[in-house]
């Protein structure tokens, strides 16, 4: 019997082992697909996972890594319809049930029973990963237009969860916008937030390099909460009215505090970037939400539609993700790319296959 073939691939097993090892090559049923990685990128959430594990891994659970991926169809089951071998594709990789309210409503990833790519079952951070027929079923599976480099497609599914985030939001023309982080997903939304109709934007971040970036981007005020009250300089800013509307792209307690104390009268704060496991509760002033008719929401993921709009923002041109990469490494180099992604870098790490 001929053994099944193998692929290198970045895995993590619940209880803290991170590995770069070889696993079996997916196999496909009748309605699903095999994807060839063509490029993929590295999430805060995969080096989340790594250091704190995930809470809907089993403990034990070892799973390939990876929710920002793209790709080349390289195989069809039998039942599939639509999708043809050789296509390029980008995946939306949250999946709910199918019939709960929040899958009607098209938002899986809201589904109690959700299941996503590199979450809880095997992504795409290695050459091959397999694309169940329930994700297709639910419109998962999105071709990519042919001037669309795989490059900056491979951020489309971190893009998503901003379009998602910048609409719960509620931002409105004009509005002053402070946004907590300057890495990755602070600079998506600092950009989406430009074209969203913004009139001034504001980004808070102890790094000086991520500042710069932010200020490269359009960036109003660039704080550095080392050089000064951020209260203060934003009051300041702003006639003494504060952040109309103010976004955590940052997993900092402290942060989620001292956002509350930005808002204007009216304004909306959105807590986008998720703390870790045993992270300490964030008190709230609920005297300062209620007086000011504040609105405090959160966002988490993105759906199959988020990550369409996101697709036709870059198709269009309004959007430049390649500005959000800072290293490019190939799919067999996973162990330099998680090196350099644990390092926490300025701007996103993508891999892309060798042919790419």
């Amino acid at each position: 019997m001929t053994p099944p073939q193998r692929m290198i691939a970045a895995t993590y097993q619940q209880g803290g082992r991170f590995a770069i090892q070889p696993v079996a090559r997916p196999t496909i049923g009748r309605d699903g697909i095999l994807l060839r990685v063509r490029a993929a990128s590295i999430c805060g959430t995969d080096i989340k996972t790594i250091r704190s594990g995930h809470r809907k891994l089993a403990d034990g659970q070892t799973i390939v890594l990876g929710h920002e991926f793209v790709g080349t169809i390289e195989c069809v089951g039998p039942d599939v319809c639509g999708f043809e071998v050789g296509k390029r594709v980008g995946v939306a990789p949250n999946a709910g049930c199918g019939h709960c309210d929040a899958c009607i409503r098209g938002q899986a990833n809201y589904c109690p029973e959700y299941t996503a790519f590199g979450i809880d079952r095997d992504g795409g951070h290695a050459e091959y990963v397999e694309i169940p027929g329930r994700f297709i079923a639910q419109g998962n599976v999105i071709e990519l237009p042919d001037d669309v480099p795989e490059k900056e497609a491979a951020l489309l599914e971190p893009f998503s969860c901003v379009v998602n985030g910048v609409r719960v939001s509620r931002i409105e023309l004009g509005d002053t916008v402070a946004i907590f982080g300057a890495g990755p997903m602070g600079l998506m939304h600092l950009m989406l937030c430009r074209i969203a109709g913004a009139g001034r934007l504001v980004v808070i971040d102890p790094a000086e390099d991520r500042l710069q970036r932010a200020m490269e981007l359009g960036c109003d005020l660039a704080i550095n909460p080392a050089g000064g009250d951020v209260l203060e300089r934003v009051r300041e800013a702003t006639d003494d009215r504060g952040a109309d509307v103010v976004i955590t792209a940052c997993p900092v307690a402290d942060v989620q505090t001292l956002a509350v104390d930005l808002l204007a009268p009216y304004g909306r704060l959105c807590l986008f970037g998720g703390l870790a496991r045993g992270s300490p509760r964030v008190p709230l002033d609920t005297n300062a939400v209620h007086y000011g008719n504040q609105i405090i929401t959160g966002s988490t993921g993105g759906s199959a539609r988020d990550y369409r709009i996101a697709l036709r923002l870059l198709a269009a041109g309004r959007i430049d993700l390649a500005q959000i990469i800072s290293e490019v490494f190939r799919l067999d180099e996973l162990e330099a790319a998680y090196g350099a992604a644990l390092q926490s870098p300025p701007g996103k790490i993508v891999l892309l296959a060798r042919s790419a």
